[in-house]
């Protein structure tokens, strides 16, 4: 079968590899149906490896090279004999995060902190660019037939995205910046606006994105911190000057994450969401004149798979309004990964049919 794999720093190759051999007793074959380009992906591409395993995964014994792609959609082809929640044709959202069964975070329903995590499409055998994939019956989330297959290969995203807004307390009236008019600041403003906030503000220094940000979500205030400066722009449009009650930083730069909290009111939250690759400055002083929490935010709670497709399939969460492309896996190299690293570029999210 044909499958996009990463073997090391911008050397992604588009390749035969054998087929997955038949599921184990808990597992499904599923065919990937679209599979989003992810923010890890790129850094590995770029600086890689980071997470996908150099040497054996502890959990997975997943290895390079890796097959990629872990926000995808498929259809299930074969099931193991003790699945019985599962049947052959059936369309299902890949929740990729995997941890043992008797981890301290797992068994609290906390997956995603535990230290032995694995990840379909980062440190498992397969991924969601491949054209079939093994994976744990567990990890295949069945989905209404009211959704499309890109609004269940997104399912993964927004999650990231609903999980900064409940951290940040966002609810109905709220006032929201969010930092960041990337595929995830753009989700995270979906997913504020489905949870009730009244005034939303973007800051992003692309124009283009800023210009899809106000078109992705109508009534957005858009502001560009090369242009002017966020904090006071923001606060002059809150009431009596106060800033907002929650700030979601979205880009992992420090510039971005003091911005917030200088626009956050007194009392107010500051969700950490986009992930920093490099120490940052700030000024604790300024968090406890101003009282406020720090929310710093790591993938998702995996139970809220179903909660997000109930919200799509609503009409209250549109997710699909970020998707700028969708391409073939032959061209994922040039056509996704370079495209999106375009700094001037239009993309947000790229989906590939594997």
């Amino acid at each position: 079968m044909r499958a996009v794999r990463f073997y090391d720093k911008r050397d992604i190759r588009v390749e035969e590899v054998a087929d997955p051999a038949e599921p184990g007793d808990d597992q499904v074959l599923v065919a990937p149906l679209l599979c989003g380009i992810c923010g890890t992906d790129l850094h590995e591409y770029i600086a890689g490896p980071i997470v996908t395993p150099k040497t054996p995964n502890s959990l997975t014994g997943a290895v390079l090279p890796q097959i990629l792609g872990h926000e995808f959609s498929a259809r299930v082809l074969k099931v193991g004999k003790a699945v019985t929640n599962l049947k052959p044709g059936d369309r299902v959202s890949i929740q990729p995060l995997m941890a043992p069964v008797d981890d301290y975070f797992a068994k609290r329903g906390l997956i995603h902190l535990s230290d032995r995590l694995g990840v379909v499409g980062l440190s498992w055998a397969w991924g969601g660019l491949g054209q079939m994939a093994i994976v744990d019956a567990i990890n295949a989330i069945p989905v209404p037939d009211s959704l499309t297959d890109a609004q269940a290969a997104l399912i993964e995203p927004a999650a990231v995205a609903v999980y900064a807004v409940d951290r940040g307390r966002v609810a109905a009236g709220s006032s929201v910046l969010v930092s960041g008019a990337g595929p995830i600041g753009a989700l995270t403003l979906l997913a504020a606006r489905a949870a009730g906030a009244s005034v939303l503000f973007v800051a992003e220094t692309n124009a283009k994105r800023l210009a899809k940000a106000q078109e992705i979500v109508p009534g957005v205030i858009a502001v560009n911190p090369k242009e002017q400066d966020v904090a006071a722009f923001v606060r002059s449009r809150t009431e009596e000057g106060i800033g907002v009650d929650t700030a979601i930083e979205c880009v992992g730069n420090e510039a971005s994450l003091n911005a917030c909290v200088d626009a956050v009111r007194r009392q107010g939250v500051v969700v950490q969401a986009g992930l920093h690759i490099k120490a940052a400055s700030v000024t604790p002083m300024t968090w406890a004149l101003k009282d406020i929490s720090i929310e710093a935010t790591w993938c998702y709670p995996v139970q809220s798979w179903s909660r997000i497709a109930r919200m799509i399939a609503a009409g209250i969460f549109p997710v699909e309004r970020v998707v700028t492309a969708t391409i073939d896996a032959e061209d994922v190299v040039q056509g996704g990964f370079e495209a999106l690293l375009d700094p001037q570029g239009q993309h947000l999210k790229i989906l590939v049919r594997p």
